[in-house]
């Protein structure tokens, strides 16, 4: 599923228009990726949790040459489904 195609069936879900629809899925992730940026952990009740986790710094292999590589410490986002996501799959 695209963004448009998203976007549309929100509209037609809520009731709504396509503009609003988008402001509010623009508003919703733009929320989401202000929060994690700051370190905060998001739970939406019913769907799931987003939260940043740090990776160590490790060693690696370049898959092209096989040289070894060191791989910087980093952040990522990490997501877990909720159990009402979880059991309607």
């Amino acid at each position: 599923m695209t963004k448009v195609e998203f976007i549309k069936a929100v509209a037609s879900e809520a009731g709504v228009t396509q503009d609003m629809a988008a402001k509010c899925y623009d508003a919703v992730f733009a929320t989401i990726k202000e929060e994690l940026a700051k370190g905060e952990k998001v739970a939406v009740a019913g769907f799931g949790n987003f939260e940043v986790k740090t990776t160590a710094a490790r060693t690696g292999k370049n898959p092209a040459t096989g040289e070894t590589i060191q791989i910087p410490a980093g952040k990522k986002v990490s997501f877990k489904a909720g159990k009402a996501l979880k059991d309607s799959l």
